[in-house]
C-alpha cells in the first residue's frame, strides 16, 4: 500500500462527502478508491470512517487523523512548491515594504536591472517607515534595519549598517574638529527626533570597548535623515547619519567623517539590513531573485569601503573651541 496515497484519498473522501464524489472529482474507480482506505485503516488498526448507506461519519480518531494528515498533505505540497520554484521563471507581482530613505537611496536605483533581467516580474513598492504587518499588507518581502522582533518572520541579512559622524569641511574650518566625543558639547548637534524634547544623547564605545554617551543638542531636529544631511552639506552643524545615506557624500569629501576611532552605537531600528519574509510561505522564484539581487547591489555599493578623504587644513580640535 501506497501510504501517502491512501492518505491522499482518505482527505479527499472526507472533504467531497462520500467515496463516490471523491471518485468523481479524481476521475478514479469508487470501489477502488474504498479498498485503499480500508487498507489504510487496517494498516493503523483502528477505523476512521463510520459507512452507511446514506452517508459517512469520522471516528473519533478519524477526525484527528483527517486534521493532522490534511496539515502533513499541506506541508509536503508547500515542499514541493519550494523545490520547483527553484528553477521557475520569476513572474508576477512582487509586493516589497522598504524604510523611506533607504529605499528612494537603494532599493529603487538597484530596480532597473532587476527588472530588466526578468521581464514578466513586476514589483509593487512600499516606501514607509511605520512599522507595518506583511501578513495584514500582503507583502512578499520587507526590507528590515535591524532584525524584526517576531517568531513569524525569517530574517536574512543583506549588509552592515554603519553610523557616522560628519560635518561639512566648511563647518570643521570655522568650528574645529572633534577629538573626542566629549567635545560635541560644544558643537552645533543636528539632532533625530526620537523623543518629544530634552537632549539627545549619541552613544559612543571607545577603542578599548568601553561605553562613552554624549548628550548633545543644536539647532535643528527632525525626524527625516534627508533633512538632516542636507543641513549637514550647507554647514550648519556635525550630524548622526547611517552611512548608507552619506556615503556618497564622504567618498566625494562633500561631507568629512569625524571620531572615526569610535564606533557610533546603533539604535532601535537602526542596525543591519535584512531581507525580511513571512514564515507560513516558502520563498517563491520572485522572492529570492529580490533578495540575491539586492544582497549583490548593496555588496557592490557598500559604504564600508570609501575611503574617507583627510580632514581640512585649518581645522582645530574641538577641545579648542569655544561655545556652540
Amino acid at each position: 500500500m501506497d501510504f501517502m496515497s491512501a492518505m491522499r484519498l482518505f482527505v479527499k473522501v472526507v472533504d467531497s462527502g462520500s467515496f463516490s464524489a471523491a471518485a468523481r472529482e479524481l476521475d478514479l474507480n469508487q470501489s477502488s478508491i474504498s479498498r485503499q482506505v480500508s487498507a489504510l485503516e487496517d494498516r493503523l488498526g483502528i477505523t476512521l470512517l463510520n459507512r452507511t448507506t446514506r452517508r459517512l461519519s469520522l471516528t473519533e480518531a478519524g477526525q484527528i487523523y483527517h486534521e493532522r494528515a490534511t496539515a502533513i498533505l499541506a506541508e509536503v505540497e508547500e515542499a514541493n512548491q519550494a523545490v520547483l520554484q527553484l528553477g521557475a521563471t520569476p513572474r508576477g507581482t512582487l509586493r516589497v515594504i522598504v524604510p523611506v530613505v533607504f529605499g528612494r537611496l537603494h532599493v529603487a536605483p538597484a530596480l532597473p536591472s532587476l527588472l530588466g533581467a526578468y521581464p514578466e516580474l513586476r514589483v509593487d513598492l512600499t516606501l514607509t517607515d511605520h512599522a507595518l504587518d506583511l501578513y495584514e499588507e500582503g507583502a512578499d518581502l520587507a526590507i528590515s534595519l535591524g532584525v524584526p522582533n517576531s517568531a513569524t518572520l525569517i530574517a536574512r541579512k543583506l549588509a552592515d549598517n554603519p553610523w557616522v559622524i560628519c560635518a561639512s569641511p566648511d563647518y570643521l574650518r570655522r568650528r574645529g574638529t572633534p577629538g573626542d566625543p566629549d567635545d560635541l558639547v560644544r558643537h552645533n548637534c543636528l539632532t533625530r527626533r526620537t523623543s518629544a524634547g530634552g537632549s539627545y544623547r549619541w552613544q559612543f564605545r571607545r577603542p578599548d570597548g568601553s561605553p562613552q554617551d554624549v548628550d548633545v543638542s543644536g539647532s535643528l531636529q527632525t525626524n527625516n535623515p534627508e533633512a538632516l544631511r542636507a543641513a549637514a552639506l550647507g554647514g550648519l552643524g556635525l550630524s548622526r547619519l547611517s552611512s548608507w545615506t552619506v556615503g556618497k557624500d564622504l567618498a566625494s569629501g562633500a561631507l568629512v567623517r569625524v571620531l572615526q576611532d569610535y564606533e557610533v552605537v546603533p539604535l532601535d531600528g537602526e542596525g543591519p539590513v535584512y531581507a525580511v519574509t513571512p514564515t507560513n510561505r516558502h520563498r517563491s522564484a520572485k522572492v529570492r531573485v529580490f533578495i540575491e539581487h539586492m544582497a549583490q547591489w548593496l555588496d557592490s555599493h557598500d559604504p564600508t569601503r570609501i575611503q574617507a578623504p583627510a580632514l581640512p587644513k585649518g581645522s582645530n580640535s574641538g577641545r579648542r573651541q569655544g561655545a556652540a
